[in-house]
């Protein structure tokens, strides 16, 4: 993994805050979860002087005090620049979703909508998205809503990082 400094793509650059290891926890729920439940999360985001970052992020259920309960969400994919101050998030899931998300890059802001969502015949119902991330004291925040299961858009998902390594 570079450095932010090293090779940096320029067309990259206004996504360069993303570049590290982060670790963290959040909170999950949707209306048609019985119960929220906490959730810790690693994520990755590197840069090998191309014009995008790769991203791979793995969560998992946190019981009560903390300790793993079973493995959750995972995705992988790329962050684009896509012209002057906007972006392409573009992720796949092994529940049979890809997802194509546009929007748009400020210092330490990013905003993206599902511009297109693609599901295998077996995955679940799922329309569409919007995530939120931000560089808030150092720390990566993020939320997301989603529109599935019958559901309009609605919060289901917020977390907070911290860069490690």
């Amino acid at each position: 993994m570079l450095t932010i400094d090293e090779n940096l793509h320029p067309d990259i650059a206004p996504l360069a805050w993303l570049i590290g290891r982060w670790e963290g926890a959040g909170v999950v729920g949707y209306p048609t979860m019985e119960e929220s439940a906490n959730f810790g999360q690693e994520l990755v985001v590197e840069h090998d002087g191309r014009p995008f970052l790769s991203w791979t992020s793995r969560t998992w259920i946190l019981d009560e005090s903390g300790q793993k309960v079973r493995p959750s969400a995972s995705e992988s994919g790329y962050w684009r620049a896509a012209g002057e101050g906007e972006v392409e998030l573009l992720l796949a899931h092994p529940t049979g979703i890809v997802e194509m998300y546009y929007g748009t890059v400020e210092p330490a802001r990013i905003q993206v909508r599902t511009d297109s969502v693609v599901r295998s015949p077996s995955a679940k119902e799922y329309t569409a998205a919007a995530r939120m991330y931000g560089l808030v004291g150092g720390n990566l925040m993020w939320v997301m809503d989603m529109a599935a299961m019958g559901e309009t858009t609605t919060s289901h998902v917020s977390a907070e990082l911290k860069r490690v390594g």
